[in-house]
């Protein structure tokens, strides 16, 4: 059996993440955002209500299905139990794709529910593209991946994150999920510069962009999608934007959401930045978080990663 292969994906416009203090808004006033997205653990095993408002949801709007235990890079096997009920819900929902990180969770049976890094080495690279062709063949649709925002690097690693991405993609038929605020955090926290990053992204593979904001601590930064999108995520995206034609794009909120009415005006900067007419200020991108980028911040970011949970692999409460 091939898996299958990316084909032309729907623009979605802009949407929201769905989370469950919204539930009531929506259903009460079905509001004028084009898309949602699901956290697709938050829904997979449930039968009750959060599954009900899911499908009511699914029937006025596209339903994209976002995972975040899949641990596509661990070396447990596959998890088919919950293959299968990712499966069921993706048909229930017609989810246009599916996505998950490029990440693993956990080991030995055991979910930490965070994202944790892969050593990006040749061998990572057959093991992942093995395991995501077994995906796809189950769930009879290409699967889209993310870029996690990552805080430590493996001295092993010897592909640059982009291209293990390009090749990953070029070797499974797999899509991209780039997150910008990931790419923003992860090259802070590892002195790269997101403009070169992002240039050797494969821009034909992204099917889905992200926005969400994150916790600036000054030598670092704390990926926690709990405040506003910012300013330099802002630039970044309104390149990344036109360099994709206007990917699907949308606003993560996982912490201390605001209200609907809140994160829709917040998601709605967005239409500005992908036209090119933001009246923001354009100062260089990295210029306003300082001129000390972080050359490698290992050493005081392992007591950190401790004692700081990722939002993202976290918000799975209904």
């Amino acid at each position: 059996m091939s898996s299958p292969r990316l084909g032309v994906t729907p623009r979605l416009g802009l949407g929201l993440g769905l989370r469950n203090v919204h539930f009531e808004h929506i259903l009460r006033h079905w509001p004028e955002v084009d898309w949602f997205e699901a956290i697709s653990e938050n829904f997979m095993y449930s039968k009750g209500r959060p599954r009900h408002v899911l499908r009511r949801i699914a029937e006025r709007y596209p339903v994209v299905l976002h995972g975040v235990s899949l641990s596509i890079g661990s070396v447990d096997p596959l998890d088919r139990e919950y293959l299968a009920q990712l499966k069921t819900l993706a048909r229930e929902v017609r989810a246009p794709w599916v996505s998950d990180h490029l990440s693993w969770t956990g080991i030995a049976g055991t979910n930490t529910h965070d994202l944790l890094p892969l050593p990006l080495t040749e061998e990572a690279l057959r093991h992942v593209a093995a395991r995501v062709r077994q995906v796809q063949d189950y769930l009879e649709q290409p699967l889209v991946l993310e870029n996690p925002s990552t805080y430590v690097a493996f001295t092993q690693s010897s592909i640059p994150e982009p291209l293990f991405f390009r090749r990953l993609a070029d070797e499974t038929g797999c899509g991209l999920l780039f997150d910008v605020n990931n790419c923003f955090v992860t090259c802070f926290n590892s002195g790269l510069d997101p403009l070169d990053y992002m240039a050797q992204l494969p821009f034909e593979r992204i099917v889905q962009v992200h926005l969400a904001g994150h916790q600036h601590c000054g030598t670092h930064i704390i990926d926690t999608h709990d405040r506003p999108v910012a300013q330099d995520v802002w630039e970044l995206f309104g390149v990344m934007s036109r360099r994709t034609g206007g990917a699907s794009t949308l606003l993560e909120w996982d912490g201390n959401i605001p209200s609907f009415e809140e994160c829709h005006a917040e998601l709605s900067k967005a239409a500005a930045y992908m036209k090119g007419t933001a009246d923001a200020p354009r100062a260089a991108i990295g210029e306003r978080a300082g001129s000390d980028l972080v050359p490698n911040p290992v050493d005081f970011l392992i007591p950190v990663v401790m004692d700081h949970v990722t939002a993202e692999g976290h918000a799975l409460g209904i």
